[in-house]
C-alpha cells in the first residue's frame, strides 16, 4: 500500500513537471524599451521626469496587440499617454536608430514604429528572440517637427505587445 502511494506522488509529480515544462512562456517572459533617444520610460526610470511606478520598470509596458496607446492601455502608467507630461525631445534626422534594452528576450513577430497612427516601419522576426541591445534604423522621412513616435514590440506566441514612445524632433 505504501508503494503504491509512493508511485502514485511520484507520477502526479513527474506529470505536474512535465505539464509546466510544456506550456508556453507567459507574457512576462518578455520585456524591453526603447533606451536611444530616451524614450518616455527611460527619461521616467533615469528620473529626468517624475513618474509613478513606470520608474522601477520601464520594460514592463505591455498590453493587448494593436493598441495605440504609450501605455500600452495599462491603468498603472498612464502617464506616459500624457503628451504635456514635461518629456524631453531629442533631435534626429529623417533616418534616426532606436536602441532596444531587452531584460527578458521573448519570441518576436514584428517591430512596429508609428507616427500619428501611421505605421512609419516595420522589422519582421519570424519568431526568432531578440538580443539583449539591438537598434532598427527607421526611416522618417515625409516627417519633421516635433513628432511622438510610438514602437510596438508584438511578441510571437502571446495574444500581447509592448509599447514603448519616444518623442522626437525631425530636423
Amino acid at each position: 500500500m505504501k508503494n503504491r502511494k509512493l508511485r502514485a506522488a511520484t507520477a502526479v509529480a513527474a506529470a505536474t513537471a512535465l505539464v509546466f515544462a510544456l506550456l508556453p512562456a507567459g507574457a512576462a517572459n518578455a520585456h524591453g524599451y526603447i533606451d536611444t533617444p530616451a524614450s518616455r520610460q527611460a527619461q521616467c526610470a533615469a528620473g529626468v521626469v517624475q513618474c509613478g511606478g513606470i520608474r522601477w520598470e520601464p520594460q514592463s509596458v505591455e498590453g493587448p496587440k494593436g493598441l495605440m496607446s504609450c501605455s500600452g492601455g495599462n491603468a498603472r502608467f498612464a502617464e506616459l499617454d500624457n503628451d504635456n507630461y514635461g518629456w524631453q525631445v531629442a533631435n534626429v534626422g529623417t533616418n534616426a536608430t532606436f536602441s532596444w534594452t531587452i531584460t527578458a528576450a521573448h519570441s518576436t513577430a514584428t517591430w512596429e514604429y508609428f507616427i500619428n497612427g501611421q505605421l512609419v516601419d516595420s522589422f519582421n522576426d519570424g519568431g526568432a528572440r531578440p538580443p539583449w541591445n539591438f537598434s532598427h534604423n527607421v526611416d522618417l522621412s515625409g516627417y519633421s517637427g516635433h513628432q511622438t513616435v510610438l514602437a510596438r514590440w508584438n511578441v510571437a506566441d502571446t495574444a500581447n505587445a509592448f509599447y514603448v514612445c519616444v518623442d522626437v524632433n525631425i530636423v
